[in-house]
């Protein structure tokens, strides 16, 4: 579209150009009517990355660290916010009262075994097991144990004969059941250690094992806007999971710990093996409390989490599990590489974990210990590492080396925390959709008061309501030096000059092929219009040699009209063939953590195509003026999310939002599909985000939405937005941008 040789005005270059291929006799042909518009050659799909294999959970996972501690410090606040909106935790949700149980104790050899149960959400309940040293008095330092899969009461049962052969484990007894046994331990180290259950297992069952942990094809009927459990597009539009509920838990099991008179709060650490392992990360990359760790068995470059509960839409896009471990830094934490998913961790994940602590100054304090002789485990061996790691950094004061005991078992019994005077929740579909319903309670009251009331609560809502989208987006606005362009063809027209060319954005891989319309009838006024459409920028073509009467509009009123096909429009479909569903990798179970826990979604990819045509108006050299955005046929949502990220960059933005709602959604395979969009106001919050810069909205029945009209107002912009009678057509919102320009 510009020159940038060039030191003269844009339109001189341009009609010197024009006249240099007349005269020579090279001026590109005419396209066919079917070919309006085509840039790449026909039959040809863009040379973009994002065509490619999608990434899934067993991909690679490499972690290049920053070269600097400030550099560092940024990208972990990102990736921190990442987390919990990634989890439904932006903000935390508000915490209510726990309401603890603690009953039966059992005294065994140097600790007791406590029942406990309490609430996380009002009504839904975590119960677990509490191993308290005997002989001690408080405040005494307190571990979380986080268990993983098998279950609290994992039991090796006959194998554990085998596992004492290969030296996996020592004793016959307490060997058979190894989360316990590290428990015991603990307890006998002198720490108040708690072991709840996961979601589904052992005594946790309001929401079943089989919808936490095997859930498969999607449920209808637990799919609607009135009623909805976990997995569906609800669930997914509000950032509802079972990997969300499950850290939840995890922060109100620190609560119930930090609650104990004989707990040391200062002294707090976390440690579990497998899906433990992944809630351990997780944890200590975002609550601030516990001052050392042992993530076992899940820091890898490799597989991520096979299981729903270790994954969620956002989570791992554009990170992984050894970036996610290194947030912890620069406090102390251990773990162990094994014949698994982590057998390479000590040339592919621990050099780079040591990079980040060095940083600090620290790096003794992050250490793997390679003992691939074993499989996936949390065995004695491993066990005994994090017992001298913790005794080291929780400053237990012990002689090492520290050996674990065997002990007498506890009997089912004496394990089970549910019984007749402490009976167990009911469980199934129906405590499941309350559950949700308690969580979306709490979630639309935060998001109510957050709505702005005066320029302190403006500020405040960007702040939390458009940092929320600016994540899930996961794009700002690029450099235009990121990008350059390719021009492809040149053709002169009855009062303006086609230009057809090819951007791309060098780093990440992507190309977008572009038309733009430049006005030789009239002089160039220096702002520029790109016109986003559902359909792509065949949109913009009228007929075979002319353009739509609203893109004449602007090149009469002196603008220049840039369009182009977002990812999977236009020239981005093989054989015109039109997409009817977005993407996913290839897991057989319906899950949208499988594919948006590790890609964006096309929604977000096209906002990034969005912002990449914005950043390129914005090179100097072109002496824009100013850039505007138009919307129509269906892409208002994605040039209102481009909206709310540029800020000053855009000028005015004209979108026709169709009435379209996120809410509407049947499905996350749709191509408007955006985790988390109605859990932090649906479309007229994006379009609340605009604020205070200028905004026409067409589609919406000549109203503003409640959210904007006070998003506007509470930023001193209330004229600033208005939106077109119902009766009326786009027209009103290209004079709205061409009067302005006079």
């Amino acid at each position: 579209m510009f020159s940038k040789s060039s030191p003269r005005s844009i339109r001189t270059y341009c009609l010197a150009r024009v006249f240099i291929l007349l005269a020579v006799g090279l001026m590109v042909a005419i396209p066919a009517k079917a070919e309006n518009g085509r840039v790449l050659p026909a039959g040809q799909l863009p040379k973009d990355s994002r065509l490619g294999e999608l990434k899934h959970l067993n991909a690679y996972f490499p972690f290049d660290p920053p070269a600097t501690r400030k550099q560092w410090e940024t990208r972990a606040r990102a990736l921190r916010k990442q987390v919990l909106v990634a989890n439904g935790l932006w903000p935390m949700p508000k915490k209510t009262p726990l309401n603890a149980v603690v009953h039966g104790k059992v005294v065994r050899s140097g600790f007791t075994v406590e029942k406990v149960y309490f609430e996380s959400y009002p009504g839904y309940y975590v119960s677990g097991l509490l191993f308290r040293p005997t002989g001690k008095t408080g405040p005494l330092p307190a571990v979380l144990c986080p268990h993983g899969h098998g279950g609290r009461d994992m039991d090796h049962g006959k194998k554990i004969q085998d596992y004492i052969k290969n030296g996996d484990e020592k004793f016959e007894a307490s060997g058979r059941f190894p989360k316990l046994a590290r428990c015991a331990q603990l307890a006998r180290m002198g720490c108040v250690t708690f072991i709840y259950d996961m979601i589904g297992y052992v005594d946790s069952h309001q929401v079943t094992y089989q919808v936490a942990h095997r859930f498969a094809k999607q449920r209808p009927e637990m799919d609607t806007p009135d009623r909805w459990g976990f997995y569906g597009v609800q669930a997914e539009l509000r950032l509802q999971s079972i990997m969300g509920l499950q850290t939840y838990n995890s922060i109100r099991a620190l609560d119930f710990l930090e609650e104990l008179p004989d707990v040391d709060v200062k002294r707090m650490a976390v440690t579990g093996s497998s899906g433990g392992g992944t809630q351990t990360i997780l944890l200590c990359a975002i609550d601030p409390r516990p001052i050392a760790a042992f993530p076992q068995g899940m820091v890898s470059t490799s597989m991520q989490g096979g299981c729903t509960c270790e994954n969620c839409s956002l989570l791992r896009v554009g990170t992984g599990n050894v970036e996610l471990t290194a947030l912890f830094a620069p406090k102390p934490q251990g773990m162990t590489a094994a014949n698994d998913w982590t057998k390479e961790m000590m040339t592919k994940g621990y050099p780079q974990l040591q990079q980040v602590y060095e940083l600090y100054g620290v790096k003794e304090k992050v250490l793997c210990k390679s003992l691939v002789q074993f499989g996936h485990n949390y065995n004695y061996v491993t066990r005994s590492i994090m017992y001298q790691w913790f005794n080291k950094y929780m400053k237990l004061g012990l002689d090492e080396p520290i050996v674990e005991k065997d002990y007498r078992l506890l009997t089912k019994e004496e394990y089970t925390v549910w019984n007749k005077e402490h009976p167990q929740p009911a469980g199934g579909d129906d405590q499941e959709v309350a559950l949700i319903k308690e969580i979306e309670k709490d979630s639309t009251t935060q998001m109510a008061a957050l709505v702005p009331r005066d320029r302190e609560s403006w500020k405040t809502y960007r702040t939390t309501v458009g940092g929320a989208f600016r994540t899930i987006i996961g794009r700002r606005l690029p450099k235009p030096t990121a990008l350059t362009a390719e021009k492809t063809a040149e053709i002169n027209r009855k009062g303006y000059i086609e230009f057809h060319e090819v951007l791309r954005h060098k780093r990440l891989g992507e190309e977008l092929p572009v038309v733009s319309f430049f006005p030789t009838s009239k002089s160039w006024n220096g702002e520029v219009v790109i016109w986003i459409d559902g359909q792509g920028k065949a949109s913009l073509y009228d007929k075979q040699d002319t353009v739509t009467p609203g893109v004449q509009q602007l090149l009469d009123a002196g603008f220049s009209v840039m369009g182009a096909d977002l990812l999977y429009q236009g020239e981005f479909l093989k054989d015109g063939t039109q997409l009817t569903e977005a993407r996913k990798v290839a897991n057989p179970r319906e899950f949208a953590g499988y594919t948006y826990g590790y890609n964006h979604t096309l929604f977000a990819q096209r906002v990034h195509d969005v912002l990449n045509l914005i950043a390129h108006t914005q090179e100097e050299e072109h002496q824009v003026k100013k850039t505007h955005l138009v919307a129509t046929g269906g892409a208002g949502p994605y040039v209102a999310a481009a909206r709310a990220v540029v800020g000053k960059n855009v000028s005015r933005a004209v979108i026709d939002t169709q009435g379209f709602r996120f809410q509407q959604l049947k499905s996350f395979r749709s191509e408007a599909f955006l985790p988390g969009a109605v859990k932090y106001g649906d479309l007229p919050a994006l379009l609340a985000l605009a604020a205070p810069h200028p905004l026409y909205l067409v589609g919406e029945k000549g109203k503003v939405p409640e959210v904007v009209a006070r998003t506007y107002a509470a930023a001193g912009k209330s004229d600033q937005v208005q939106s077109q009678a119902a009766t009326q057509t786009l027209q009103g919102g290209l004079q709205w941008i061409t009067n302005a320009a006079r």
